[in-house]
């Protein structure tokens, strides 16, 4: 029997760098469909020569996608979007483009369809985001029944856009933001006076490391029950929004302001800054934040892909590191010679 060959759209991304590395450890053809073949240089150095082959496509062209899966055993769509730019919208991606996959996954005859989703996807939702990923879950199933829906929640890892982009912003401002706090603070006097600014702490969140999603995804390739079910994917801690923010500052030792944002104020300043190409926030992303992000009650996980979630205390030092004070750095230097 030859080589199996793999096709992974957004190969070149944070998790399909994660994916690709494994599928090549295992001996596979990676064929890496990437809009930007140069960004993908990347992921050669992860093969021998000749196995990790780049293929330009763009999700939206319905003959490039096909030429993309022509001879693929299994594909991996991982390709998303978190802010809207020209062309590239949510629908044209995340619904539109997923169709175009599974469709032609399913006129080649290609064994598997691992789709990435994402927690929180719902049709019905007040989200973009989360409806049109929704949309392009049920557009996967319509055409290829037998896809596996795997759904993250927020993915960490050493080039995450989360923990790196709060983390940069910490750099040069004096505060970080507790988003979902209330918009009167609640104030109590029973003897003392207790002013709480934060209440709950914002919204639910339940970060995964990028390494345990991309494990689950290959591991999704040949287990026959995964077929045609949705996975969500979370990590063995549910944190608050606050709770990011201070676990944020606990691993990059600066000490900053938390300062409480209310939703009302979090979506006009989201929707200033998504006019910008690379927004550090927008208004549906504060829209996705009055919900929770959490795993679902009963339903199937990373364990039941063989993988046992990672502590996210165990990697975010490994990065957060570089974001730690010059001062802080180098008593962390003296301290180990």
């Amino acid at each position: 029997m030859g080589r199996r060959i793999a096709t992974v759209f957004g190969g070149s991304g944070f998790l399909g760098r994660h994916i690709v590395k494994r599928l090549a450890e295992q001996g596979y053809t990676v064929r890496a469909a990437v809009r930007d073949v140069e960004a993908g240089m990347c992921l050669k150095p992860f093969g021998n020569p000749g196995q990790i082959i780049l293929q330009a496509c763009n999700v939206r062209n319905a003959d490039m996608v096909a030429r993309s899966v022509e001879g693929a055993d299994v594909v991996f769509n991982l390709v998303g979007l978190l802010s809207q730019f020209g062309k590239q919208t949510f629908d044209a991606v995340h619904a539109e483009g997923a169709h175009n996959i599974a469709k032609a996954c399913a006129e080649a005859g290609a064994d598997n369809l691992i789709h990435v989703s994402a927690l929180g996807a719902n049709e019905e939702s007040e989200s973009q985001y989360a409806r049109t990923k929704g949309a392009g879950e049920k557009a996967v199933l319509n055409v290829y029944p037998t896809a596996t829906i795997l759904r993250p929640s927020v993915v960490f890892g050493p080039e995450d856009n989360f923990f790196n982009k709060f983390a940069g912003i910490m750099r040069f401002t004096p505060a970080l933001p507790v988003i979902g706090a209330p918009l009167i603070p609640d104030v109590k006097f029973d003897g003392d006076l207790d002013i709480n600014l934060y209440g709950d702490g914002g919204a639910k969140l339940q970060p995964v490391y990028v390494g345990d999603v991309a494990q689950a995804a290959v591991n999704a390739i040949d287990n026959a029950d995964a077929k045609g079910k949705t996975y969500e994917l979370g990590g063995p801690e549910v944190m608050t929004f606050m709770g990011i923010m201070k676990r944020l500052l606990k691993h990059t030792q600066r000490n900053r302001i938390l300062a409480p944002v209310a939703y009302p104020i979090a979506k006009i300043l989201g929707g200033i800054l998504g006019f910008l190409p690379k927004p550090l926030l927008t208004g549906d992303q504060v829209v996705m934040l009055e919900t929770d992000n959490v795993v679902s009650e009963g339903a199937l996980t990373l364990q039941d892909l063989g993988v046992e979630a990672t502590l996210a205390d165990v990697i975010l030092p490994t990065y957060l590191c570089r974001f730690k004070e010059l001062k802080n750095q180098s008593r962390h230097i003296e301290r180990r010679i």
